[in-house]
């Protein structure tokens, strides 16, 4: 392991915001590589992936790949796809699904981060936190509009909805998405890790 991301992990489980975390024997859970060229921005590793140690494993994962055009082998190993969530601890369950990510969390750990992957040359944000926060959006923007708009934020940034299978109603209602944005998507990514 890098000797940067060990230290970085260390102070992660340092700090007292995370003390439950650590003290359960749990680890943050990201994938800061030196040499990834694109960076996910997702939410917080669901119940899943903190069990099994691997973000976006799960279905949203499996269809975040598909959008994005890559294998699961690409994603996870080929170095070129860093993956840093808003929180990056399961947050625990709710009323309508997993709760949110911490507050302060992504601030005070996502710089650091992402100085350890010069080469990232575009960043996806998966959902509305990702979004609101890189995006610096104001609370009522709608997701919904910040995606159709997403050739306003490239080459830098590339918005996309969150692929929870929640979300199936609306990728329904939506179909300019699959058609129009997600084969943007793939060009893009292509000629980025190819």
């Amino acid at each position: 392991m890098n000797k940067d991301i060990e230290r970085i992990i260390n102070q992660i489980e340092a700090d007292p915001q995370n003390q439950e975390y650590t003290q359960r024997q749990i680890a943050p859970l990201f994938l800061a590589d030196p040499r990834a060229k694109i960076l996910v921005v997702g939410q917080a590793p669901g119940r899943i992936a903190e069990k099994t140690r691997l973000t976006w494993n799960d279905r949203s994962g499996d269809l975040l790949r598909e959008w994005m055009g890559v294998s699961r082998k690409q994603f996870y190993e080929s170095g070129q796809i860093g993956i840093i969530p808003m929180d990056f601890y399961f947050p625990g369950s709710g009323p309508g699904g997993d709760l949110p990510p911490r507050a302060g969390f992504a601030e005070k750990w996502h710089e650091p981060l992402r100085k350890l992957m010069p080469q990232v040359e575009m960043t996806l944000l998966v959902g509305s936190y990702a979004c609101h926060y890189y995006l610096n959006l104001k609370k009522s923007a709608r997701l919904a509009e910040v995606v159709h708009n997403y050739q306003n934020y490239l080459p830098e940034f590339f918005p996309l909805v969150h692929p929870s299978p929640r979300n199936r109603r609306w990728l329904k209602n939506n179909p300019w998405f699959e058609s129009e944005v997600v084969p943007t998507l793939q060009r893009h990514v292509a000629k980025i890790i190819d």
